[in-house]
């Protein structure tokens, strides 16, 4: 059991049925009146976030997501094949559970794939992955003076927008949880 008292980011419960992680949380003690814990909370199977607030004596019962390594293989059409990395397993998840930061997951790549009792709701990507341009417009010299970009498709498909100085064939890194090009990959 976890009491609302307890509520820390990342805190995962069960509230009605539905399973719940705190993003973020404020305890509150008005000068008059019982104090209270605002929060803001994601439901981790449909991604919804909805503003609730408690009592810190309330008791949840607490959920256990398991997030277990595995290595994404192939897709075969809406099915996407996952290989448990200490079973060698497999196992096909829908493509309406992988999210929107999955065009950048490549093949062989280790992500993280979220289950709640045994049914899969999620895959994590790695927060930065390292992808080789395939195609963009090419950049002069001189491109360098001002903060302006271009979009560029990667080996993936996805398309991110990046600095007019990156050229056809480079590798670059992105951050996953934002779609937003890094650096220049120094591998």
């Amino acid at each position: 059991m976890i009491s609302a008292g307890d509520f820390r980011n990342g805190a995962t419960f069960e509230l009605d049925g539905q399973v719940l992680q705190v993003v973020e949380f404020q305890h509150v003690k008005p000068g008059k009146g019982a104090a209270f814990v605002r929060t803001k909370c994601k439901n981790v199977i449909t991604g919804a976030v909805v503003e609730r607030t408690f009592s810190p004596t309330d008791k949840f019962e607490q959920a256990f997501v398991e997030r277990r390594d595995m290595q994404y293989l192939y897709n075969d059409g809406d099915l996407y094949y996952f290989m448990d990395t200490e079973t060698y397993d497999q196992m096909p998840i829908n493509a309406d559970k992988l999210g929107d930061n999955f065009k950048f997951v490549k093949e062989n790549m280790i992500v993280k794939v979220l289950s709640y009792k045994g049914n899969v709701f999620g895959v994590e990507p790695p927060l930065f992955v390292d992808l080789v341009i395939t195609e963009t417009d090419p950049g002069f010299k001189g491109d360098t003076a001002t903060n302006t970009t271009k979009p560029a498709t990667l080996e993936t498909g996805a398309v991110v927008k990046v600095p007019l100085f990156i050229d056809n064939g480079e590798k670059i890194r992105i951050d996953t949880r934002t779609g937003e090009y890094l650096e220049r990959s120094k591998e």
